[in-house]
Parts: C-alpha cells; sequence; structure tokens
C-alpha cells in the first residue's frame, strides 16, 4: 500500500483501515478482496446481473452467513440464472423450489419479476445503462433502494460506495460527511478501489463487533 497522508486525522484513518484489511485478509477473505478488485461493469451477462441481483434481494435485511448457506439451493431453483426466457416459462416450478430454499414471498417474487422484466425488454439496453453507471435505473427494480441500489452496482463492478449501516457507523464515529468522502480520502492514500475499500470496512465491521472502536481515534477536529 501507498501512504501519502497530510495530518495525523487522515493517518489514524489509513491506519485503521490497513489494520482492518490485514484482519480480513487473515480471517480467510482475501478472495473477496480480489473478486471486488476483478469486477468490471462492462464484462457484465445477462446470467451475472440476475445472479447478484438476487444476491443483494436476498441479503436485504439477513446476515450474510445465512444467504451464503441458502443461496445454492436458490441458484439450483432458478436454474443458476441461465437464461431470463427459460426461467420465466417455467415460473411456477421455479418459484415453487426457491420458497422451499428461501420461503420471503416478496423477495423471492420480486427476483421473480425482474427475471421477467429482462426476459421481456432483453439484456441489450440494460447493459447499456449499466455500462453508464446508471445507479437510478438499478432503483427501478424491486427492492433496490438508496442502499440496495449501490450494493448490486459495487457487485456488478461499478467503482461505488454502498451506505449501509456499518459504513454510515464507521462515517459517523471518523466525522466524515457521507461513506463515499470517507472511502475517497481513504482511496487517494493507498490506490484501492472504492468498491473494494467499501469491501474491506464492511468484512471487518462483520467480523469484529467492536469495529468501532478502532475508528474512534480517527475523529475530525
Amino acid at each position: 500500500m501507498r501512504f501519502k497522508t497530510k495530518t495525523n486525522r487522515l493517518w489514524y484513518l489509513i491506519d485503521a483501515y490497513a489494520a482492518a484489511r490485514q484482519h480480513v485478509i487473515a480471517n480467510g477473505f482475501l478472495a473477496e478482496i480480489v473478486w471486488q478488485q476483478s469486477r468490471d461493469i462492462k464484462a457484465v451477462t445477462e446470467t451475472e446481473f440476475l445472479s447478484q441481483y438476487s444476491w443483494v434481494v436476498l441479503a436485504a435485511g439477513f446476515r450474510d452467513s445465512v444467504v451464503r448457506r441458502k443461496y445454492p439451493e436458490i441458484l439450483d431453483a432458478f436454474l443458476n440464472f441461465s437464461s431470463a426466457r427459460k426461467i420465466t416459462r417455467h415460473a411456477v416450478t421455479c418459484r415453487t423450489a426457491a420458497m422451499a430454499a428461501f420461503g420471503n414471498k416478496r423477495k423471492i417474487d420480486a427476483i421473480l419479476s425482474t427475471i421477467k422484466r429482462v426476459a421481456d425488454e432483453g439484456f441489450c439496453d440494460l447493459k447499456i445503462r449499466l455500462a453508464r453507471g446508471d445507479i437510478s435505473y438499478l432503483q427501478t427494480f424491486p427492492f433496490m433502494g438508496p442502499a440496495t441500489s449501490y450494493h448490486l452496482a459495487k457487485n456488478l463492478g461499478m467503482d461505488v460506495v454502498k451506505p449501509d449501516r456499518h459504513l454510515l457507523r464507521i462515517t459517523f464515529t471518523v466525522g466524515y460527511k457521507s461513506p463515499e468522502a470517507m472511502c475517497r480520502d481513504i482511496c487517494v492514500n493507498v490506490g484501492e478501489r472504492l468498491s473494494v475499500i467499501d469491501l474491506v470496512l464492511w468484512r471487518y465491521a462483520t467480523l469484529n463487533p467492536a469495529y468501532l472502536n478502532d475508528f474512534i481515534g480517527c475523529g475530525r477536529n
């Protein structure tokens, strides 16, 4: 990592981030960092979009570990998201299997609604709008709110920061106005993508219940 700190306050923030990153890697999550670093919005396929969309919908309000455990069954239920048109043709069977795996009617129906929309409208226009970084377009899909739309955008390869509860708590603790502003300051000093910094801070928060204690000394004057 490259450090170009200008103030002690910023140094504390960068130091806290570096320690969080090391902790995340030490706990076996290097592959997550590498995966996030490699994401490319221009290379997203229909299958990938539907898979990431379903993950974000299911993860909203649930522990990451719960969704991870159930997700293989969701993949099977939705035919590995191989084709929106194919899933739509078998919607009843797919829905029954998905409900057996993850019994949340609103979420399963939201996923099916998005699959049908992609089948009806085609993936080409959607991909063009994604490549433009059109997050407002993502918010026209079910369950895509201010935080979940950025979560999906990040997972698809946009270099953005999602304003989830962990990032917001860290932001408040260190005295920034937004998670993006905080992550941009870190980005300038460590040379990593915003989306990677977001991931590291989020994963660290899930691993360490007392994570905010590590950022208290970074507060702005």
